[in-house]
């Protein structure tokens, strides 16, 4: 299973994609004002006088950033700094083709801190978890040296088949692991897969929402409905968020009257209310909304709206908990400062933000605080703050305060999971034996294997399993029998689903390895069930 959680400070290059909750276009340049405030203007004195009288040379450019930046973060985790330097690769990678290792990340107390590896990207292949602190690049130390946004681009960007080696600090792992990621094209589209799970059912899943997410979308809802589609799951796990304007189309499409589906407000910006058109293409049939504790923002905007008017279910777990929204401000150098601006609310007024109060570590590191108290394992784990209650339209009991929780809660599946299984994902033995395996038997999987259903119902990896622990173990992951007749299932389905993706399209990976998805397979018996109805959960609006 994989989980990518989001922590949503991140500035987007070939090696990652930055998306907070934004509101308006890309850059909104805002004309330079410069401040008659003798209290301001102590900062320039400061630092005037430190660049005329300090002891030791300094670099003032430097210096003023530093400070910027420190501004910044001791309002909120989500207000971030972008040098002028850096606002050329930022927009040029919004608009995609680049290669690099497929991260987010943030620098956060002078280390480089994965906020989410990308949907399809190498690292994501390998295994790199949100919140995994990168602390050597190609044995260099990066942690604890100032290193810059800048700094990490240029070391992690590079030609597609070119290799990077990182040695990663992750949390409760004793010891530094090794990561070889040979990098590659990192595919910046927001649909990983749209394909018909059942006869009736239609799946979607959403990995960001980017300027681009409505119309890809739609597409692909238009192709479900073309093909019989009369329920829809939405896959938003894993999703970091994006641009609030791509979360309102979306939901839009799901209500034929007039509904608030999001609002925002802050101390200099007037309550903004975003109404539904009632003109959504999908405003009959039953909806699920798929979460984990990596849907974050835009994700949380979507999953919070279907929930207050009682649309859809919302099935999985806990979500990220971030409803603070940003605007960009360009400075008079053309640097820009993402500040947060406003606070968004969902439709019955839930504010689902997180507390930040004890700094920006504490905050992202509170995911793994889940996994410590049992959160994301047990739904009894769970405590709800009773003064954060709300009713839903029809009057089912909701809670603020933390992410949005979930109506019918799905533990984190930990059986087959070993440390033998962690060794081969880490280790890139799947990808790297799938490339091998395709490569000298493409001609032969493609005369058997003409397409996806074929090689659905026909492939099996069985038989190639004695070739594949071979393989590991020239790899550097020594067998163990018990752990992996613990994992065969899980590698079974692992090795068939990249086979897919190599053979066919990416979706097919998920078309594979869905069939091994608790929450999926949660969505598919709950559209078959009565829940809808005993929840009073409606199909139609």
């Amino acid at each position: 299973m994989n989980t990518k959680n989001q922590f949503l400070l991140p500035i987007l290059f070939a090696i990652m994609v930055a998306f907070g909750m934004l509101i308006g276009t890309k850059f909104n340049p805002y004309p330079y004002r410069k401040s008659n405030s003798s209290k301001l203007d102590k900062i320039s004195e400061v630092i005037t006088d430190i660049d005329r009288a300090y002891v030791d040379t300094i670099n003032k450019n430097s210096l003023i950033n530093e400070t910027i930046l420190k501004l910044l973060q001791d309002l909120d985790p989500h207000s971030y700094y972008i040098d002028a330097s850096e606002i050329e690769a930022v927009q040029q990678d919004l608009e995609g083709n680049f290669e690099g290792i497929g991260i987010e990340f943030n620098i956060l107390r002078d280390t480089i801190i994965v906020v989410s590896p990308i949907s399809g990207g190498p690292s994501e292949a390998l295994g790199i978890h949100a919140g995994d602190k990168i602390i050597l690049i190609n044995d260099e130390v990066v942690a604890g040296i100032g290193i810059k946004n800048s700094d990490v681009r240029n070391k992690l960007l590079g030609k597609k088949g070119t290799k990077v080696t990182v040695q990663i600090k992750r949390y409760n792992e004793k010891d530094l692991l090794s990561f070889t990621i040979t990098r590659d094209k990192i595919p910046l589209y927001s649909i990983d897969a749209s394909y018909m799970a059942d006869a009736n059912s239609g799946y979607i899943k959403i990995n960001r929402f980017s300027a681009t997410t409505f119309e890809e979308f739609k597409k692909a809802l238009k192709e479900l409905q073309e093909a019989g589609m009369e329920d829809l799951i939405i896959d938003l796990s894993g999703n970091p968020g994006g641009y609030l304007n791509a979360a309102y189309d979306i939901t839009n499409q799901f209500f034929s009257s007039r509904k608030l589906i999001v609002y925002t407000e802050g101390r200099m910006r007037k309550r903004k209310n975003y109404y539904s058109n009632g003109r959504g293409s999908f405003n009959s049939g039953k909806i699920v909304i798929l979460i984990d504790e990596g849907s974050a923002s835009a994700s949380e905007i979507l999953a919070g709206a279907i929930q207050d008017w009682d649309r859809g279910l919302v099935i999985g777990r806990k979500t990220f908990g971030k409803a603070l929204v940003q605007e960009e401000f360009t400075l008079s150098d053309n640097s820009v400062i993402r500040l947060t601006v406003a606070r968004y609310y969902t439709p019955m007024g839930r504010f689902i933000q997180k507390p930040y109060t004890h700094g920006s570590h504490d905050y992202y590191m509170e995911m793994y605080e889940r996994y410590s108290n049992g959160q994301v394992y047990s739904q009894d784990s769970i405590h709800f703050n009773d003064t954060l209650k709300f009713t839903s339209a029809n009057g089912r009991i909701l809670y603020g305060g933390g992410g949005i929780f979930p109506d019918v809660f799905v533990p984190v599946d930990t059986i087959g999971n070993t440390h033998y299984l962690n060794q081969l994902i880490r280790s890139g033995v799947f990808t790297n034996f799938v490339l091998q395996y395709i490569d000298n038997n493409r001609s032969y999987l493609m005369a058997r294997f003409p397409d996806f259903n074929s090689f659905d119902k026909r492939f099996s990896s069985n038989s190639m399993m004695a070739e594949f622990i071979d393989f590991a173990e020239k790899s550097g992951v020594d067998y163990n029998q018990i752990e992996f007749e613990q994992s065969s299932k899980i590698i079974n389905y692992q090795i068939k689903s990249l086979i897919a993706r190599q053979l066919f399209e990416t979706e097919d990976y998920y078309r594979v390895f869905n069939k091994l998805n608790n929450k999926f397979l949660k969505a598919l018996e709950v559209l078959n069930s009565n829940k809808f109805e005993e929840l009073g959960i409606s199909s139609e609006q």
